[in-house]
């Protein structure tokens, strides 16, 4: 488990998917003052927020937790919010997908 937010590991995961910190802030409904926060170690992950990170991120709820610093717990159970959320933030990605598409 990482001692503090491994701001490297979740900027490697967005690069790789194309995505930004922005798209992650809109995607989890957060400000972007907030998801800077995040990567500064100033804020810590909900476990909410981890199950939408690993979805976009295509990564394990567990994984992000254990990049996301001590205190960050994975969330315990898939309830039924969470996936609708999952379900948003796919639908988010491919949007801004389509979005980047049409600007082509």
């Amino acid at each position: 488990m990482a001692l503090f937010f491994d701001a490297p590991w979740f900027d490697a995961r967005l690069e790789e998917r194309g995505l930004t910190r922005t798209t992650l802030a809109a995607v989890c409904g957060l400000s972007e003052a907030e998801i800077t926060l995040l990567f500064k170690d100033q804020r810590e992950m909900r476990s909410t927020e981890v199950a939408l990170f690993a979805e976009l991120l295509g990564a394990t709820a567990a994984e992000v937790a254990q990049h996301a610093g001590v205190s960050t717990r994975a969330p315990k159970a898939d309830p039924i919010e969470a996936r609708f959320k999952a379900l948003e933030a796919r639908i988010a990605v491919l949007e801004a997908a389509l979005a980047r598409r049409s600007g082509d």
